[in-house]
């Protein structure tokens, strides 16, 4: 049974906000091999690390998510139970932290995931320009994934490198920084997808 937070929003928020009508729906995805999603004997000692920096052993939820995710390349359903399990937690409780950081993948993404910041700083610079070559040369929208599974789009809000911007990070992890549409489609002949 997939766990979904449906969270009814029918009055006004604050002074200066209005609340979408209806319920918003977080969800998670069952992996096709769920026999697969096992923490090897390497990985359990790293969690173990994460839990002897902590007071209590629930705070090692994050790294533990991220060593799930890097493993896994996305967290199922069954990498965040295999996570609570471990951890000794509530399942809801570690699906609330997952489904809260936008960096923790939910779905599948490409083998190169290219999040292309478009803030006011990368915007002026050339971010749309960047943003929207993946999505008309790829016919991708945010969030989506090539059919082949090489590539996918994000559009973030903000990398917080406004002064090297415009600004790509690649695979939840290094920056492109200073980037041209040029110095991008280079990027993307030298990994083999363009």
């Amino acid at each position: 049974m997939k766990p979904s937070l449906n969270i009814p929003h029918t009055s006004n928020h604050g002074d200066s906000q209005t609340m979408p009508e209806g319920l918003q729906v977080f969800e998670t995805q069952n992996t096709r091999n769920p026999s697969e999603i096992v923490f090897n004997d390497d990985d359990l000692a790293k969690i173990e690390e994460f839990k002897r920096r902590y007071p209590n052993q629930e705070a090692a939820v994050m790294p533990t998510l991220w060593l799930a995710q890097e493993k896994f390349g996305w967290l199922s359903q069954e990498s965040i139970e295999l996570v609570a399990d471990t951890l000794n937690m509530p399942h809801a409780d570690v699906f609330g932290v997952a489904s809260f950081y936008t960096m923790y993948f939910k779905k599948p993404k490409g083998k190169l995931h290219v999040a292309v910041c478009t803030n006011i700083s990368c915007q002026l610079c050339g971010g749309y320009e960047i943003y929207n070559f993946i999505r008309q040369t790829f016919g991708l929208e945010n969030g989506e994934v090539t059919g082949d599974g090489k590539l996918s789009l994000e559009e973030a809000e903000c990398l917080g490198s406004c002064g090297t911007a415009p600004v790509a990070q690649i695979n939840n992890g290094d920056y492109m920084e200073n980037l041209t549409l040029e110095k991008f489609k280079a990027f993307l002949k030298d990994k083999g997808i363009l």
